[in-house]
């Protein structure tokens, strides 16, 4: 009977070549999720990060086109004394505080009746209210600048006929902010109420049988359940739809230009025109900052203000 042959045996690293070995073999792990990473960062870094840095230091330029000269913080003083700036922000801020709970308040309306048990055909209905945020924001604005022509409009044509007065709806400052709030009512409406409707879809039944058992009417319901569980989707739908509309510009400008009078004019409409139409890409980036501030203060204040609530 023969002997086991001996187990083999690895070959004895030197001392000074482990540490070094292992050294590398960490970094390569290491480097990995940054190799990952990197296609994303070169991305984010040449079309956001660039783009950003680049207007900030553009807003302290003067000049126009391609012939600038370093001006300082002369352009955000330029915006403090701008009464035409402060007129498109006036005008941004009254169609903010009439659109955004109007088009909310709908929204929400639709979702609770889409939701509905006893509602037939659900799914269409659904269908038909999400229809409108498909359609494109400039040919929404053709659309209804046909629908509210002041002398052959679908809608003053119905208003004559059942004897009411028509509309001046874009000579009249009023009323071209109204068409404006018109048609950003009837685009997102139905965007918001599917997201309404996905929240209301995720409260569980339990607390709706709980109040109906301690005698709660469906308004009680409504006020006591439906809307604190909510409140997170209506401080998402609030904050963006502020942002949203603080950035007006598609709408206006294919409605109404701006006019009568700068009554539609916008922050963002008042920007495009003084950097390409102007050419005075300093200003205009100045412009862009002071609405990014406004947006971002605006933002946080409704989280704050909600959060607290909550």
């Amino acid at each position: 009977m023969t002997a086991a042959a001996p187990p083999a045996t690895r070959p004895a690293v030197p001392a000074a070549v482990r540490p070094a070995a292992v050294r590398r073999a960490r970094l390569r792990r290491r480097a990995v999720p940054y190799l990952l990473l990197a296609p994303a960062l070169i991305l984010f870094g040449v079309f956001k990060a660039y783009p950003i840095i680049s207007s900030l230091l553009l807003s302290l330029t003067a000049g126009s086109g391609s012939v600038t000269h370093s001006a300082g913080l002369s352009n955000y003083q330029r915006l403090l004394h701008d009464p035409q700036f402060w007129t498109a922000l006036g005008n941004t801020a009254r169609i903010l505080v009439v659109q955004v709970p109007v088009m909310l308040a709908l929204a929400l309306g639709l979702a609770v009746g889409l939701n509905a048990a006893f509602v037939r055909w659900r799914t269409v209905w659904r269908l038909g209210v999400f229809m409108p945020t498909v359609t494109g924001l400039v040919a929404t604005g053709i659309l209804f600048s046909f629908l509210l022509n002041t002398k052959d409009g679908a809608v003053n044509n119905l208003l004559d006929s059942i004897g009411l007065p028509t509309i001046d709806w874009f000579g009249d400052g009023f009323w071209a902010r109204m068409a404006v709030v018109l048609v950003l009512t009837w685009h997102y409406t139905g965007y918001n109420a599917v997201i309404y409707l996905a929240g209301l879809q995720g409260i569980p039944k339990e607390l709706y049988e709980a109040a109906m058992v301690d005698g709660a009417g469906p308004l009680r319901r409504f006020r006591s359940v439906t809307l604190p569980a909510l409140r997170p989707v209506l401080l998402f739908t609030v904050v963006l739809s502020t942002i949203g509309t603080l950035q007006l510009f598609d709408e206006p400008y294919v409605l109404t230009r701006g006019g009568p009078d700068n009554a539609t004019l916008t922050v963002s409409m008042y920007l495009y025109d003084n950097g390409f139409r102007y050419f005075d890409f300093g200003y205009a980036s100045a412009i862009a900052y002071a609405l990014t501030l406004l947006v971002s203060v605006l933002g946080a204040a409704q989280m704050r203000l909600m959060g607290e609530r909550e």
